[in-house]
């Protein structure tokens, strides 16, 4: 497959309830369809709308371009949940072979932080959640018409995602600003964020125009995953392909260095799906192609992974 397929979300999208069953097994098929293919689906009209997304950006980069004595007390790991909170430069290295990546991130993981930026941000909390909460509601959606083509029962995975948006559970809205790239400094093998797979359920991506998004194929080739107006990028992670004994794909991906000449920064909202701390997740085949594994901890052994240089 040498491009993403788009699928029309209408039908089910965040404005519309009492879906009839025939729309809803046609979009199961059509999701599936990319799900065991790419991994990778754009869907439009999803009903979270491009000024959302523009608004939670213009948001996020303005504290990004603070300076860094301002953002350092909102740093991830001062916060009770590990994962929430501020990220610098080159802190994280998806791909752990890798330097680290050349992007700044905020996770928005835990709805009941005390402290949130305030300076220079005005409501960037009461932003920031409510789109978490659109995410939420999007991706429960997305669960439901996957379980339908799958042929299962269509709560079989929303069952296991109740706690989102609470402390039981580390799904996350990470805000990422990929800055404007000095090349004199950039190390060898240094990208804007590198190769990796999701760790979770799945993943809703939102860009900004600006190119870079690559996403690994069946073939092994990498396949550009442009930005389209009026669409949300959906993928597969890790616990996922799990779940479901490898009929859905967890897709490799990564965000290249912009082009010579190119002065563009680059933005992106991303959310990432968790299932509820204690979960257990099992092949839902009733194989035993993977062990049962309880999604926290499979989470913060990839964080490890992440963070092990740091």
């Amino acid at each position: 497959m040498d491009t993403i397929p788009v699928v029309d979300f209408n039908a089910y999208n965040l404005g519309v309830n009492n879906v009839p069953d025939n729309k809803l097994v046609k979009l199961g098929e059509e999701i599936k369809a990319a799900f065991t293919g790419v991994g990778f689906v754009y869907l439009r009209n999803s009903g979270i709308e491009d000024n959302e997304v523009t608004n939670v950006m213009s948001i996020t980069e303005k504290f990004f371009l603070l300076p860094e004595e301002k953002k350092r007390p909102f740093s991830r790991g001062t916060f009770p949940n590990g994962n929430h909170g501020w990220i610098s430069l080159e802190q994280e290295s998806l791909n752990p072979r890798c330097p680290g990546d050349l992007k700044e991130a905020f996770n928005v993981t835990s709805l009941s932080a005390k402290e949130w930026p305030t300076e220079g941000v005005d409501g960037f909390h009461g932003i920031q959640e409510k789109f978490f909460l659109r995410c939420k509601e999007l991706s429960l959606r997305v669960l439901r018409v996957m379980a339908i083509g799958l042929g299962l029962d269509p709560s079989v995975f929303i069952k296991a995602h109740k706690l989102i948006g609470s402390d039981e559970n580390d799904s996350t809205l990470r805000s990422l600003y990929y800055p404007l790239v000095k090349s004199d400094n950039v190390k060898k093998d240094q990208i804007r964020c590198g190769e990796h797979s999701d760790y979770g359920s799945i993943t809703l991506v939102f860009q900004s125009p600006q190119a870079g998004l690559q996403v690994r194929n069946r073939n092994k080739e990498f396949i550009l995953a442009p930005y389209i107006p009026g669409t949300v990028l959906v993928n597969i992670a890790d616990l996922m392909q799990r779940w479901t004994s490898d009929v859905f794909v967890s897709a490799v991906h990564r965000v290249l260095l912009p082009p010579p000449g190119d002065s563009g920064i680059r933005q992106s909202l991303v959310f990432f799906v968790q299932p509820d701390n204690e979960a257990m997740i099992t092949c839902c085949d009733g194989s035993n192609k993977y062990p049962p594994v309880n999604a926290l901890d499979y989470l913060l052994e990839r964080f490890r992974d992440s963070y092990g240089k740091k």
